[in-house]
């Protein structure tokens, strides 16, 4: 889904675990390490996992994919445990506010239902199913982890 100016990437996964565990999965780097990054989702070495999880606080996640460093790094907007969690997403130099994730996780008689949200540039519109598929996937492995 696209807008004026911006590309929309949304995606929605149910889990069987509890709304503060999903919520927490985000915001700890040992969670983050099993779910988000690394051999389970794609041949890369986790170097560096760096997390402040307030509104404010920075994140960076950096990694070795085929010999290059990539830093994924971002500012937390909003931290609301355990319904939404609000950040700023980007690569190294590419970073900034053109990209924004939304995080909001509802309560299910049994687990929840988590929907991200990623607002990018309209300039990086070619990235658009890449990166649908990239979450995806990467809710895909939290759903096994948590």
């Amino acid at each position: 889904m696209t807008g004026p100016g911006r590309v929309v990437v949304r995606v929605s996964r149910r889990f069987t675990a509890a709304p503060e565990r999903v919520f927490d999965a985000w915001l700890d780097p040992r969670m983050i390490r099993r779910w988000m990054f690394g051999a389970r989702l794609r041949d890369e070495e986790i170097l560096r996992v760096a997390i402040d999880a307030r509104v404010g606080g920075t994140f960076s996640f950096l990694v070795r994919r085929e010999g290059v460093e990539l830093d994924h790094v971002g500012t937390y907007r909003e931290v609301d445990r355990p319904r939404r969690l609000v950040f700023t997403w980007g690569v190294g130099a590419e970073s900034g506010d053109d990209s924004v994730v939304t995080v909001e996780i509802a309560p299910l008689a049994a687990g929840c239902e988590l929907t991200l949200t990623h607002v990018m540039d309209a300039k990086w519109a070619e990235y658009a199913a890449r990166t649908e598929a990239g979450w995806t996937r990467m809710l895909d492995v939290m759903a096994e982890t948590v």
